[in-house]
């Protein structure tokens, strides 16, 4: 890899950190008007009419094979849909801030899914001790949840299950990412508006802009431009360059900027073991990036 071409990559990394590390604070003023069906589907066709446009400036065409729109609808499902629902509905009773940082959990679910699946990621004692460092910090935000909050357990655990969706995310657009970055970016966003409509009808029907507050609007139009249709374009063009292990860094800081700008913001409280389960996250994520020295002979 040339110096230029690891410049561009950390380029668009941070820049995908930023970008979604202001998705929960979106979805947190999103959820002022809408439920959470109609923030997924808002954003979703918000996100696919700017990327149809990014389409046609590009000059690029959508593949019209059976097989090219089976990729994009399980991407959709697995990719946006389902966690992006998972993660508002969640939202409805946890902060900003803690659902971006059990986002960080997402690249040891990566670390299990690309041994399983991946001819040339499997796991090592470096990830395997990550991983167990990593969900120990877990623990610390699930005891106190339990233990304090109990009608919030239920929220913390669907943000884990959307952590791990887009881990799954992760690993199958490594196994297929023959497509082109604008291509797969706009045919996924559109395969999900269309799915999400077919799944939430009257969630769309039932969408009142003239009711909803500004904030709420502006949140949630800069929610489908910016985490779900420029994200999603930077996204497989990290995934196309350089592979879901390279782009599994972006957790170390995703939760970082999400916990402290719901803090800087929205006023969220920031909580020891929140912090502590933050610190174990990303201490174990770093282990887990460690290489296994080679045994010379």
């Amino acid at each position: 890899m040339s110096q230029n071409s690891a410049t561009i990559n950390y380029i668009l990394l941070f820049s995908l950190v930023l970008i979604w590390g202001t998705s929960f604070l979106l979805i947190n003023r999103s959820l002022l008007s809408f439920i959470p069906e109609q923030v997924v589907l808002i954003r979703l066709w918000i996100a696919a009419i700017v990327m149809l446009f990014v389409l046609l400036i590009k000059n690029r065409r959508l593949p019209l094979g059976i097989v090219s729109w089976f990729h994009f609808s399980l991407l959709s499902v697995i990719g946006n849909i389902l966690p992006f629902w998972l993660i508002a509905v969640g939202q409805t009773t946890i902060s900003s801030g803690l659902a971006g940082l059990l986002m960080a959990v997402m690249p040891l679910f990566t670390i299990v899914l690309a041994h399983l699946f991946l001819k040339d990621d499997k796991i090592n004692r470096y990830k395997m001790a990550g991983f167990v460092i990593g969900f120990s910090g877990v623990g610390f935000i699930l005891a106190p949840t339990i233990a304090s909050f109990p009608e919030s357990t239920l929220s913390v655990l669907l943000v884990l299950i959307a952590s791990l969706c887009y881990a799954v995310n992760t690993v199958i657009t490594k196994i297929i990412r023959q497509y082109d970055p604008i291509v797969v970016s706009s045919g996924v966003l559109i395969s999900s508006s269309v799915i999400a409509s077919l799944i939430w009808p009257q969630s769309l029907i039932s969408i009142e802009i003239s009711s909803a507050s500004t904030v709420s609007l502006i949140s949630v139009l800069l929610l489908g431009v910016l985490p779900t249709g420029l994200a999603a374009l930077i996204y497989f063009n990290i995934i196309n360059r350089t592979g879901p292990t390279f782009l599994s860094n972006i957790n170390y800081l995703i939760p970082v900027v999400a916990y402290f700008l719901g803090a800087l913001v929205l006023n969220e409280v920031v909580l020891w073991h929140d912090l502590l389960a933050l610190l174990l996250i990303i201490f174990g994520i770093f282990i887990s990036r460690k290489k296994v020295p080679s045994i010379k002979i």
